[in-house]
């Protein structure tokens, strides 16, 4: 087929000024027409332009480091990469303040801060902005620079700010020991506004730190508020704050350290506790142990210690102390054999001094015990104090156990105290009352014996009480009648009366199953006044034989003692 060829009829087409042409193409030899249309392809021909010559922008000083605070945008008639561009700063005074990025979505220039600034100090600043097309075509290169410049004014706003220290941050010292007042510095702060407020300064007291230092809070001068320490606590860091009197609500901070210096204030001591051992066959010049001390308080060139022994012992005949002069001594034996039976334990005051100013002093005594060793030096038996020692008993341990004896005892004597201070019962108990039999220091039959009769009742069987047998038993043998003797005292007949009572007492179906007889505690009516015992008033003017007495065995041997007197006194 035959094509056609469309060209173009203008010299230099602008698709920005007409993107879009319609045109009628007409074939002669055919019937019929047709149309179409023509599309312009972009090329990067145009520039950016920047609407303004001159742009002005407002930022307080209070803007943070790194913010955008503004943006800036160049016109680019190209579509698509044709119109992409960056942004730079190219000159001012304010190049090194503040910088400029280029955002591809919207093509705009994003202004941000780079520096802080002050109202005070500089109010305003002035950049040159430029902006480039970043793909060129050569073709097109004829028509002029692809970028375009713009001036920006920055204009600093003035904004209230609190107070400035002249410092990031202080550092102090003061000796310890300082009395309370001592001033240890000072903090500065102004208000960097124009109008140049004062400014009152505090602690923030958030740690228990600074409760141990004051301020003034017109002046800012750091006082001490306690007695400080340095081998307690070195170094202090505490917060300072200021804030102006016209507008309390703006506080700044600075962190201040203190630094407390040493003074020789502490007695170099050993080091620790020694355990010293002398062998009992120990050699003169023998080196037993050796010793170091320590020192609380700071050297900057390293603690100096001299060793000595006390002026009083000096020519101890036991043993010397040698100062090796590097921070330690050593202890020598002076004699040739120590014995534990003569003396098992030494004691050697050691004085220690040190390099200070003034210098400082203080006496520890080592405690040497004489031990039983090999021939090598080892020791094979030593004081009774190494044996507790070894069984893991501390000082400590033993003390305790011998106040818990000691307590145990005190508590053993006050019980058996307080329980001689006891009072006698005023009631004598039931166990030592006797009705009419005296007690005597001999063995008899016991109590059972005072407890089962009751003389009274033998003696008036008139005043006894009458059986009574049970309603729910009947008996299998009917009661003997009863024989009511006379009431005269004389004519009772003892035997007679317990031989009924014991044939009453075999017919009660209820009795115990042992043979026993009961106590009446009646006293019985028209006795006789007389002798306070009834034995010696019922026997005076009778005849009764009471030799049958001593037939009842060793239970009624008192009773036929008793009578058997009567008798004899009576016959006689």
């Amino acid at each position: 087929p035959i094509t056609g060829v469309i060209r173009t009829a203008l010299h230099n087409m602008d698709r920005e000024a007409r993107e879009h042409y319609s045109v009628v193409i007409q074939a002669k030899d055919m019937a019929g027409g047709g149309g179409g249309g023509v599309t312009l392809t972009d090329v990067n021909d145009n520039p950016p332009r920047f609407p303004q010559k001159h742009y002005q922008l407002y930022v307080p000083e209070s803007a943070q480091v790194g913010s955008a605070v503004g943006k800036i945008k160049a016109n680019d008639a190209d579509t698509g990469s044709n119109a992409d561009m960056k942004y730079t700063i190219i000159n001012g005074d304010g190049s090194g303040v503040f910088s400029i990025s280029t955002d591809k979505e919207t093509r705009e220039g994003i202004l941000s801060l780079r520096k802080p600034l002050n109202y005070e100090k500089k109010k305003s600043y002035t950049l040159n902005i430029e902006g480039a097309n970043t793909h060129l075509d050569f073709r097109f290169s004829h028509l002029g620079p692809f970028k375009d410049v713009t001036m920006l004014k920055i204009i600093v706003g003035d904004v209230d700010e609190p107070p400035l220290f002249t410092m990031p941050s202080y550092v102090m010292e003061v000796y310890e020991n300082a009395k309370i007042g001592t001033a240890v510095g000072t903090v500065t702060a102004q208000d960097p506004d124009a109008a140049n407020s004062l400014v009152r300064y505090f602690l923030d007291h958030n740690t228990e730190e600074d409760r141990y230092f004051t301020i003034d809070a017109s002046t800012g001068t750091i006082k001490t508020a306690r007695i400080l320490d340095r081998e307690e606590t070195p170094w202090y860091n505490i917060t300072v704050a200021a804030s102006e009197i016209d507008n309390p609500g703006l506080v700044s901070h600075v962190p201040v350290g203190v630094r407390i210096l040493d003074i020789n204030d502490n007695p170099p001591e050993l080091a620790r506790e020694y355990d010293v051992v002398v062998c009992e066959n120990a050699k003169p010049g023998q080196v037993i142990q050796t010793i170091t001390a320590t020192d609380k308080d700071y050297s900057a060139n390293g603690a100096r210690f001299h060793f000595s022994l006390d002026e009083g012992l000096s020519l101890n005949p036991n043993f010397t102390l040698r100062d090796n002069e590097d921070n330690t001594a050593s202890i020598l034996t002076r004699r040739r054999r120590y014995s534990r039976a003569t003396q098992d334990i030494y004691y050697l005051p050691v004085l220690i001094s040190d390099g200070g100013v003034p210098p400082l002093s203080s006496s520890s005594t080592l405690t040497i015990r004489v031990c039983a060793c090999e021939r090598d030096g080892r020791v094979r038996t030593c004081h009774a104090e190494a044996f507790l020692s070894s069984a893991g008993l501390s000082t400590g341990a033993l003390i305790a156990i011998l106040l818990c004896v000691v307590i145990l005892l005190a508590i053993v004597v006050l019980f058996i105290t307080l329980r001689r201070s006891k009072k006698e019962p005023l009631i004598i108990s039931e166990e030592d009352v006797r009705e009419n039999v005296v007690t005597y220091d001999d063995e008899g039959g016991g109590e059972e014996d005072t407890e089962a009769f009751d003389i009274t009742a033998l003696r008036n069987p008139s005043g006894a009480e009458e059986l009574k047998y049970r309603r729910d038993v009947r008996p299998e043998v009917k009661p003997v009648p009863r024989h009511h003797p006379s009431s005269s005292l004389d004519s009772v007949d003892v035997q007679e009366f317990i031989k009924q009572r014991l044939a009453e007492a075999d017919l009660d179906p209820s009795v115990p199953p042992y043979d026993s007889l009961q106590t009446y505690a009646y006293e019985g009516h028209r006795s006789e006044a007389g002798s306070i015992s009834s034995l010696d008033s019922a026997t005076t003017h009778s005849d009764q034989d009471y030799n049958y007495l001593g037939d009842w065995g060793p239970e009624f041997k008192k009773l036929a003692e008793l009578y058997g007197e009567i008798e004899s006194e009576r016959t006689t």
